[in-house]
């Protein structure tokens, strides 16, 4: 800097003061003004710790850049719904061997609790004969499109912090990013006017964790997952209060985030960048939220595929509202679908509970995927559906209700899309289903393939924290290529 003269200096001051707050060229203003000149394309506005560009800041070629996560929360029965065991259903009110439950804890029963067999018919579907209870009659029609993994195993088995490690990678509350959240902080999105990430809710409440399960943790916050509402105000207090006209809220927003740039000349905190981008986002879906949360415009054919009624609140709602978002670059968006709980209690057994839920999912689930294929939106869409974790052999019978406690050694999910091979079934259980006994899926490999198919190295999505680095996965976690469409690795692997 050159020497600048004393009498020079309050006129050096006032200029800069100008510059940032009369002249309206500050970082708000130029930012407010992108807005306002049309759609463009945005990505992550910090670049992730130690990720290695390569094409469109991926590590490998992306087999897909998008994902629906269906979250059934309360841990489906995969005993009453995907496993069929001829030799349960035999054994069902006799005692477990000693030998499946020694040392073991549950959350509820006792280790002497009796088995107890499904009383739900089963049957092969599709040319890859998938095995699906008669509750899914809907799914079974696109059963060829599915990959089914019997094999999944997680490490919690209380309903909180296992939704946190399935979400998360972590069972702590501990502030760690969200799936949603680390995808979209590695990819960006490709929607200006939208959220990268997404969470619809359905179901009486809730789901157990809550908000923890969608936030960005320890990365900025613009990352974190935007709950969406059903009905004319998606989001809360994103409305003009009555008498702001557009004119006056153009005002305040560019001169919030004015003074917003004015602190981050001072003090260089990322987070004011992310509130001002906060501000546009939410200029931006005054407009594009309500446009998306009007069903009005979908043909009367998809609404009844759905089973989605608009102005509804329901999960049927929500999955076509995933499509639509998907369709508009939204990165990655959540269902939580919750009261998949089924215990022994009344309200909750595998009767007429477990089919009430099903019946809210399974006609809607199917659709998406139907849809998706239709629209050409698939091949480039990963679906999961699943929860925290599956339920016991053994039974619960409450006051005569029969229900199962969690179980975390052996449960199902399936997937569709995105490079997942259709039309597969992968893992096996043993005969009562207990112990997994081929081709194991822990959940941090679920969540490492599926970085892998948006084309991020789960070893290499990383961010510097408390003074070292965190990813998704943990310390663990390993792609699982038998899921993919092709035979051979793409790219680096983990």
């Amino acid at each position: 800097m050159p020497n600048i003269h004393p009498k020079n200096q309050p006129l050096l001051d006032l200029t800069r003061r100008h510059f940032f707050q009369d002249c309206r060229v500050g970082l708000g203003a130029m930012a407010l003004g992108s807005l306002l000149t049309g759609p463009q394309t945005l990505s992550a506005e910090i670049p992730p710790y130690g990720f290695t560009p390569g094409s469109r800041g991926l590590h490998h070629e992306a087999k897909a850049k998008s994902v629906i996560y269906l979250f059934m929360a309360g841990g489906p029965s995969q005993l009453d719904l995907f496993d069929e065991k001829p030799k349960l259903r035999e054994l069902s009110g006799q005692m477990i061997p000693e030998s499946y439950v020694k040392g073991k804890r549950f959350a509820f029963i006792k280790p002497d609790a009796k088995l107890l067999g499904s009383g739900r018919r089963f049957a092969k579907h599709g040319t890859s004969g998938a095995e699906l209870s008669e509750l899914l009659p809907h799914l079974a029609n696109v059963a060829d499109d599915l990959c089914i993994v019997k094999s999944m195993a997680t490490d919690v088995f209380n309903h909180g912090p296992a939704k946190l490690f399935v979400n998360t990678g972590s069972p702590q509350f501990s502030g760690r990013p969200g799936m949603g959240a680390w995808i979209t902080y590695g990819l960006g999105t490709e929607s200006q006017n939208l959220p990268g990430f997404v969470v619809l809710q359905s179901g009486p409440r809730g789901p157990r964790g809550g908000a923890p399960l969608w936030s960005s943790g320890f990365l900025p916050t613009n990352f974190q997952g935007v709950p969406l509402r059903s009905g004319r105000e998606p989001i809360l207090n994103l409305s003009n209060p009555a008498g702001i006209n557009s004119d006056r809220q153009r005002e305040f927003v560019g001169t919030v985030n004015d003074l917003n740039a004015l602190r981050h000349e001072v003090t260089s905190d990322p987070e004011i960048g992310t509130r001002i981008a906060s501000y546009e986002m939410a200029y931006r879906m005054q407009s594009s939220a309500p446009e998306l949360m009007d069903l009005h415009g979908e043909t009367k054919d998809t609404l009844e595929r759905y089973g989605a009624e608009p102005g509804k609140h329901s999960f049927a709602n929500n999955c076509l509202l995933a499509r639509r978002l998907v369709e508009r670059g939204v990165r990655f968006v959540q269902l939580y679908h919750t009261d998949w709980d089924h215990h022994g209690n009344a309200g909750t057994e595998l009767g007429k509970s477990l089919e009430e839920r099903c019946h809210e999912t399974d006609r809607s689930c199917a659709a998406l995927v139907a849809d998706l294929k239709q629209r050409g939106l698939l091949n480039q869409t990963i679906v999961v559906w699943g929860g925290e974790f599956g339920r016991t052999p053994q039974g619960e019978d409450r006051e005569k209700f029969l229900g199962r406690d969690h179980h975390i050694d052996a449960f199902t999910m399936w997937l569709a899309g995105g490079g997942f091979k259709p039309g597969q079934t992968i893992g096996a259980t043993d005969e009562i289903g207990y112990y997994i006994t081929e081709d194991k899926v822990h959940v941090h490999d679920l969540q490492a393939t599926l970085l892998h198919l948006l084309g991020i190295n789960h070893l290499k999505l990383t961010y510097k924290s408390q003074g070292r680095n965190f990813r998704l996965t943990d310390v663990h976690g390993n792609v699982v290529h038998k899921l993919l469409s092709w035979s051979q690795p793409v790219g680096v692997s983990g």
